[in-house]
């Protein structure tokens, strides 16, 4: 980290869609270093791992800048959960350091962070509504439950500045570009609900490999798609991931004391 970088800002950078395998030691290595050189946090976006797989999540910690105090926080992905691992996953995660959201909310740094994984289901007209069939009403429900589990976590932050991290998207801005027909598996107007009810500074998702990297939720909230195909496709030569800079949550007595200098 440079020196010159300002203590007012909080410089969280976000990623997903690593899809680390049993093959990739060492090659997403260069792309943390370059995060933990240039951030204060990392947010990670779901599919840590390409098939869910315990071996892989051995081998993704191996990756992490876990050695370097950087905070990283993290919500799983679809492809976590592929081969019913994904307990095991979470757990090799944490045990190396990693802030694993699931419904959960933490502070970091004087920011809040509310992370879920999400759901498929559609968007606006097109979400899918809880009738007919059985299965079709389970589907809708996951999507519900997983809203409900954003909509908790939310509630539970009290600071200024709030981050909301998913996997799947809450709008369909961030997924045009995507064909049509995959668009209701890429997310859910659902999802948008409690970050309207519950306003944040920003969300960050993944998932839409081949989307669009930013849109406003109808509240004006940004919503970043920091998935890593995209970013490296939007970014060709330059780092593949999102910057955010946050202001820093100062303590009443330094912010006090910032006024008067101010005057």
């Amino acid at each position: 980290m440079t020196d010159s970088r300002s203590d007012d800002l909080v410089r969280i950078a976000a990623v997903g869609d690593i899809h680390c395998a049993k093959s990739s030691p060492g090659t997403i290595q260069p792309l943390f270093a370059q995060i933990a050189e240039r951030a204060d946090i990392l947010l990670l976006c779901g599919d840590l791992t390409d098939y869910g797989l315990v071996e892989e999540a051995h081998v993704l910690v191996k990756e992490l800048p876990v050695g370097s105090r950087m905070p990283i926080i993290a919500v799983l992905g679809n492809h976590d959960y592929e081969s019913n691992q994904q307990a095991e996953v979470r757990k090799i995660l944490v045990d190396a350091g990693v802030i694993v959201l699931d419904g959960e909310s933490c502070e970091v740094a004087g920011i809040g962070f509310a992370g879920v994984k999400g759901f498929a289901g559609g968007f606006g007209r097109g979400t899918l509504g809880a009738w007919g069939e059985a299965a079709v009403k389970v589907f809708v429900q996951e999507a519900i439950d997983e809203s409900l589990r954003l909509e908790s976590a939310l509630a539970r932050l009290r600071t200024p500045q709030k981050i909301a991290v998913l996997h799947y998207s809450p709008i369909r801005a961030t997924v045009e570009n995507e064909p049509l027909e995959i668009f209701p598996f890429l997310g859910c107007s659902r999802l948008e609900e409690p970050l309207n009810r519950y306003p944040v500074t920003a969300v960050v998702h993944g998932h839409a490999h081949n989307g669009s990297p930013e849109g406003r939720t109808t509240a004006g909230t940004p919503v970043y798609n920091v998935s890593l195909p995209l970013m490296r496709k939007i970014n060709p030569g330059r780092p593949p991931f999102r910057m955010l800079e946050v202001p820093r949550n100062l303590p009443p007595e330094r912010r006090q004391t910032e006024e008067d200098t101010d005057r």
